[in-house]
């Protein structure tokens, strides 16, 4: 998973089902009553403790362990990172009832947009998730990510802005993941697609990135475990901060189109023009197709 986040509960005013939003980006989520839940980061409060956060039995106030079960009451600061989501007390964040007001933490999960897929690496299965408010595929045995389609460039760019901005939120979306053995020791391996299991295409990110990723022109990109963080640093010392192996494509291809135009108009312009002329225009063909190339292969 990415980064050790603090478990964060969010509760519909109108049913009070809660949800788990720790790793959700938008800005709302729909509940199971048909209303739509605000996904707001909470203002903790400090309350007087008057219930196990274990069993939630009633205590006194000043009371070191539930009478009941005998549960450690935990009273410091730094331990207290769950805030209620009706009363906004902070609890330990392995309590099951909350200390101040006595409801039980009993958090759904947000349904996510997509489907489990085998990973190209490992074949585990990987679940869908969202990171900054994307949608992706993780891998929880290798941590690699599938991008679908066309969610690479997005992907980026939010990891630029959790690097360079003071989202503290983002930011622990985007921690740095567990990381494998050195790339250059691995041996070359062509990768399958997840969704249509043919073999992706290997390219070089940018074309002088160094980070090889795996590509499928119908689906989507797999980034092996920290790739991802790789070519955001890449972005941000100097490389290009809007291009991905999509952008590439398309400029190829408007290169190959502006070839096909120069060629069918040189050559159209050649076809009726007096033989010595032809000659000297043949020569500047030539050099007028290598240099558009030079300019493809640059």
């Amino acid at each position: 998973m990415l980064g050790g986040l603090a478990v964060r509960l969010v509760a519909c005013q109108n049913c009070h089902t809660q949800y788990d939003v720790t790793d959700v980006d938008a800005k709302s989520i729909p509940c199971r009553c048909g209303e739509q839940v605000a996904n707001e980061v909470l203002s903790p409060v400090d309350l007087e403790i008057h219930r196990c956060g274990s069993c939630g039995a009633q205590i006194s106030v000043d009371a070191n362990d539930c009478t009941y079960c005998g549960s450690e009451v935990v009273r410091d600061p730094r331990n207290l990172s769950l805030i209620c989501p009706e009363c906004h007390g902070r609890n330990c964040e392995s309590s099951r009832f909350c200390t101040a007001c006595g409801i039980s933490f009993s958090p759904e999960k947000v349904k996510v947009e997509g489907y489990e897929l085998p990973c190209p690496a490992c074949a585990c299965l990987m679940p869908p998730r969202q990171i900054g408010g994307v949608g992706i595929n993780e891998c929880p045995r290798c941590n690699g990510l599938w991008a679908p389609e066309q969610r690479l460039d997005a992907l980026i760019n939010r990891a630029i802005e959790a690097r360079r901005g003071d989202d503290s939120a983002l930011k622990a979306q985007f921690e740095p993941r567990v990381k494998g053995s050195n790339p250059a020791a691995q041996q070359v391996a062509y990768r399958k697609c997840p969704e249509c299991e043919h073999f992706m295409q290997r390219r070089n990110f940018r074309r002088s990135s160094g980070v090889i990723i795996d590509r499928c022109n119908k689906h989507g990109t797999w980034l092996d475990a920290d790739e991802l963080e790789q070519i955001t640093g890449f972005v941000i010392s100097g490389g290009n901060p809007v291009g991905t192996a999509i952008l590439e494509e398309a400029e190829v291809a408007a290169a190959k189109a502006r070839t096909g135009a120069e060629f069918a108009r040189i050559s159209s312009t050649a076809q009726w023009e007096p033989k010595s002329r032809r000659l000297s225009t043949g020569r500047g063909f030539v050099s007028t197709l290598v240099g558009v190339l030079e300019s493809i292969l640059d």
